[in-house]
């Protein structure tokens, strides 16, 4: 029996609200959480959920990626994943932290940045057990996008998307920006 993807992404975003709303360690200020009343959200659009090959790279490069508070952090460039979006071609880089982590991490920033969506770019986290198929490939679901924490409140530290994954199409799916 396949997923109810959609559902199971549903709950994902009302567990989310209700965490942000309430619990002590959200990031929303807790100055604003009596009157959070939920994030914002495109649509659910099957169209930004892909099942990709990784291409891999034989020798990961360490990249420094800036921080929202102007520091660095590295990472290992471990991959790409090649795909189109309204018929043009599209190249996301794809990174860990350690070698012998299993998920993958994707953040980018596209034509919706600074306007619909967060300005500094909001991030993808795929995990093996629920973004894997059974033949290996990824799912890069947009659908998934997500602020960093440092969209809520400045107290947080972020990485930065790398320029290499600055996309020129806009991704109209995922959580659009706070407030």
């Amino acid at each position: 029996m396949a997923s109810d993807w959609r559902g199971d992404l549903r709950n994902h975003r009302e567990a989310k609200d209700e965490y942000f709303g309430t619990d002590p360690h959200s990031p929303i200020p807790p100055e604003e959480r009596d009157d959070f009343e939920g994030l914002s959200y495109y649509p659910i659009d099957e169209s930004y959920r892909f099942e990709l090959a990784l291409q891999a790279h034989d020798d990961p490069d360490t990249v420094t990626v800036g921080t929202s508070t102007g520091g660095d952090r590295e990472y290992l460039e471990w991959g790409e994943f090649r795909f189109e979006v309204d018929d043009e071609a599209v190249t996301l880089q794809a990174y860990k932290a350690e070698a012998d982590d299993d998920r993958l991490w994707v953040p980018f920033r596209d034509a919706t940045s600074g306007e619909e969506t967060y300005g500094a770019g909001r991030y993808l986290d795929l995990e093996p057990e629920s973004h894997r198929t059974t033949d290996g490939r990824w799912i890069l679901d947009f659908n998934e996008a997500y602020n960093p924490t440092c969209a809520y409140s400045e107290q947080y530290e972020c990485p930065l998307p790398p320029t290499a994954n600055w996309l020129e199409v806009p991704i109209e799916a995922g959580e659009k920006t706070f407030h």
